[in-house]
């Protein structure tokens, strides 16, 4: 085995390369914007230019054994992105063979938020578990499941998309997926800022400092702030997002019987008030069978380094 990998975390705005050792330490990384690349070939070509500057400090090409790619709507077994809404390139996008074909290493694509349950397994706080669910609590509710130590893909790679389980059917929120009550409406950033405004409007918690705010403009983070210092109407938003993470644990559960659910995301800064609710619904609705077994973890990754050491760990172990 050669001394590191190199990883690729592709987002809508930032693309993002590094070179990472076994160990999950990320000795350099360079990035460029992904939106000025609109035609395939020419992102393709840059991601080589930045790969040939990270190779320079680490001793050369010869030194690196693959690239792992993080990136939105990846078909895992035809390693291609299809159809993804925020990246410039439409339709079927065959990144990972054009990569490789460019850079002659080999390449490893899936999905972002599976790369993050690998990088949890390897790196974080699933190291050594082998059946476990990330929950990725951001702008959305991304998701990875791991059973007997491999991810799960399905029959098209789309497997475990829990953020899109229905958990408020009847007059549930709509969802852009074209649901209506999906988790990620409101268990996401996204959601708790709309739980905020419909208290706000309820009339019920006239003293929230949160009035003080552009009720349009309410934000997760506003949130946050509020109930840091106290704010009833904050507090009982984030009890009702734990109380909705919980029911839904409590539901993944009984498909996958897991050792840990590891949280990861904006919304875990929260703590307690977050994580308290959802043990507590948790252990009230589950099965009983299940009663007990399962530990609530927050990611042990950085923010700033989980998606890179996902793409890393995706190429350190998908032979």
């Amino acid at each position: 085995m050669k001394s590191y990998v190199l990883a690729l975390d592709l987002g809508g705005t930032n693309s993002v390369l590094g070179v990472v050792d076994p160990s999950g330490k990320i000795v350099c990384t360079d990035s460029f914007k992904t939106q000025a690349y609109p035609e395939l070939d020419d992102y393709v070509e840059q991601c080589a230019v930045v790969a040939e500057g990270l190779y320079a400090q680490v001793g050369g090409k010869e030194q690196i054994e693959a690239l792992g790619i993080g990136a939105p709507d990846v078909n895992y077994w035809e390693q291609t992105i299809e159809n993804a809404t925020n990246l410039p390139w439409k339709g079927i996008v065959p990144l990972a063979s054009k990569l490789e074909a460019r850079l002659g290493i080999r390449v490893r694509m899936t999905n972002d938020a599976k790369a993050a349950a690998l990088g949890e397994m390897l790196y974080g706080a699933a190291k050594g578990m082998k059946d476990f669910i990330m929950l990725t609590l951001g702008t959305g509710v991304g998701s990875g499941i791991v059973v007997n130590g491999q991810l799960v893909y399905g029959k098209r790679s789309f497997a475990g998309e829990l953020g899109h389980t229905s958990i408020r059917p009847e007059n549930g929120r709509p969802c852009p997926c074209g649901r209506k009550g999906c988790l990620e409406t409101y268990c996401s950033a996204t959601g708790v800022a709309q739980t905020a405004r419909e208290y706000l409007l309820s009339g019920n918690y006239p003293e929230s400092t949160l009035h003080v705010l552009p009720i349009d403009a309410i934000t997760s983070k506003d949130v946050y702030d509020a109930a840091m210092q106290g704010d009833r109407l904050g507090n009982e938003v984030f009890a009702f997002t734990g109380q909705l993470l919980g029911e839904s644990c409590a539901d993944f559960a009984t498909f996958s019987d897991p050792e840990a659910f590891v949280f990861f995301g904006g919304l875990t800064k929260a703590g307690d008030l977050l994580m308290k609710p959802i043990v507590k619904t948790y252990e009230e609705m589950v099965f009983d069978n299940y009663k007990g077994t399962a530990s609530f973890l927050l990611s042990q990754l950085k923010d700033a380094e989980a998606a890179l050491l996902g793409a890393a760990a995706l190429a350190w172990t998908d032979r």
